[in-house]
């Protein structure tokens, strides 16, 4: 057992003109960031294609997109909802990678209308199991966000927000740190 905080990846999943996700995955990588145990980087799929569709900038920031994901114990995918799923381009990301979600905790913060983005994330717990990932059961939701953010890109109804994400967080924290020790002990599959 190690005391090295866990690499969280927060992974941004939308790329619309006009997107909220950053605003929702700022909020989120400053809550854990409060935390001692986690270290915290992120992946906005905006910035990232994978190489055979841009250039070779493109073709970095895809390099550095996947090194950071094959370097976290752990990921929060912070998604909207399009159509009663997750965008296209988040699964995207997911499908050019395999072996970096193996064995390792998944949790979700999820925005978009009345459903608050939960139909997009029962989508994703199906490809994660099928990835190998451990999908926490809580997770944060925000229906209609644009209603329940302010400008200062907080939460409105901050204290139940952040109760939700210290939930989520302790649960990615468990398994993060458990699953990483145990991937020490005797690495998962072939």
């Amino acid at each position: 057992m190690t005391d090295t905080p866990l690499r969280l990846a927060i992974i941004i999943g939308s790329t619309r003109e006009g997107r909220f996700g950053p605003t929702v995955g700022a909020w989120f990588a400053e809550q854990a960031r409060q935390r001692d145990d986690i270290a915290v980087d992120v992946v906005d799929v905006a910035d990232v294609e994978p190489p055979s569709r841009l250039g070779a900038q493109a073709s970095d920031a895809f390099a550095r997109a996947s090194g950071t994901l094959a370097a976290a114990d752990a990921y929060t995918v912070v998604t909207c909802e399009y159509n009663h799923s997750y965008p296209g381009t988040l699964k995207n990301l997911i499908d050019h990678h395999f072996h970096e979600w193996r064995a390792k905790p998944v949790g979700f913060v999820s925005y978009g209308g009345l459903a608050g983005g939960r139909m997009a994330v029962e989508h994703l717990r199906g490809v994660f199991a099928e990835l190998h990932a451990v999908t926490m059961r809580d997770m944060v939701s925000f229906h209609h966000p644009w209603n329940w953010f302010g400008d200062d890109g907080r939460p409105v109804a901050e204290k139940e927000a952040g109760t939700a994400a210290t939930v989520l967080l302790d649960q990615i924290a468990w398994w993060g740190h458990a699953l990483r020790d145990a991937r020490t002990v005797r690495p998962y599959g072939a």
